[in-house]
């Protein structure tokens, strides 16, 4: 008989520079779901990240640390760490920040959905009940006008498509090929949910309360915000117009567009440091 999704979920928290955070927001997760698994997947933090999670797995806690060998996006790491929950038998999959924004004490409720039937199931800001408590405004409305954007030209039934706290069904996770999954920012989520809706999953949303990190720097950037628009917008027009149909012909202009982006990201950061 097959396990249900909350028997033996895996938690992947991916980290950079989060020494600050890391050993509180473990015990939180571990604190709310004994029976999980924790994947830290840290990119080299020079803070000490990874030697702390390492400390915490030795003392018996059901925690393992996949150290890479440099920083590599936030995406990359959740496909790493995705891969190597589904290869060790995962039931489930969560997501969740390494820096407080989200309450782990949510986690239940997400599988509860798993439980029920959903194939993805999304903490989410932006259905009745969700809250962003001092969210900056620039940062609120960046986030609402982006999931707007996605929802409209996506097609996507989803009302926070960016929302990194959030569990899949490992079944359906085995559905999709993760060495595609091409964003690296936080354009990661809006494309997972999207492959999932394209495959005909069932999504579902609960309300969260996201707050701003308690500690440690943002990883928020021009490039990632690009990213993130230039994804939805390609894939909208692929929908529309014939000859973007081909996946590689998408590839081409996302990877105009990343380029791109990266040469103004670069000449933004040279201008700000001369002065």
């Amino acid at each position: 008989m097959t396990s249900v999704p909350s028997s033996n979920p895996w938690v992947v928290i991916p980290t950079y520079q989060e020494a600050e955070n890391i050993e509180t927001i473990v015990l939180r997760v571990l604190a709310s779901t004994p029976q999980a698994t924790v994947l830290v997947v840290d990119d080299s933090s020079p803070d000490g990240t990874a030697a702390i999670a390492k400390q915490m797995s030795s003392s018996g806690l059901t925690i393992r640390v996949m150290v890479r060998p440099e920083k590599s996006g936030l995406g990359s790491a959740y496909r790493e760490g995705f891969a190597q929950a589904v290869l060790e038998g995962a039931s489930a999959i969560i997501e969740i920040d390494a820096d407080l924004s989200h309450d782990p004490a949510a986690i239940p409720s997400l599988l509860s959905e798993l439980d029920s039937g959903a194939d993805l199931a999304i903490g989410s800001r932006y259905v009745p009940g969700g809250t962003s408590p001092g969210l900056p405004f620039l940062r609120l409305l960046i986030s609402k006008g982006g999931n707007l954007y996605a929802g409209f030209i996506l097609g996507l039934p989803v009302r926070d498509a960016t929302s990194g706290f959030r569990a899949y069904r490992a079944e359906m996770m085995g559905r999709i090929d993760l060495s595609k999954v091409r964003a690296d920012g936080y354009g990661f989520q809006v494309e997972m949910a999207y492959r999932i809706f394209q495959l005909g999953g069932t999504i579902k949303e609960i309300p969260i309360e996201f707050r701003n990190r308690a500690a440690g720097a943002s990883k928020m950037s021009i490039r990632i915000v690009v990213e993130a628009m230039a994804l939805c917008t390609v894939w909208g027009a692929a929908r529309k117009i014939p000859w973007l149909a081909e996946e590689r012909r998408q590839e081409k202009v996302l990877d105009l567009i990343a380029r791109s982006a990266s040469i103004a990201e670069q000449g933004i950061r040279s201008l700000t440091e001369r002065k």
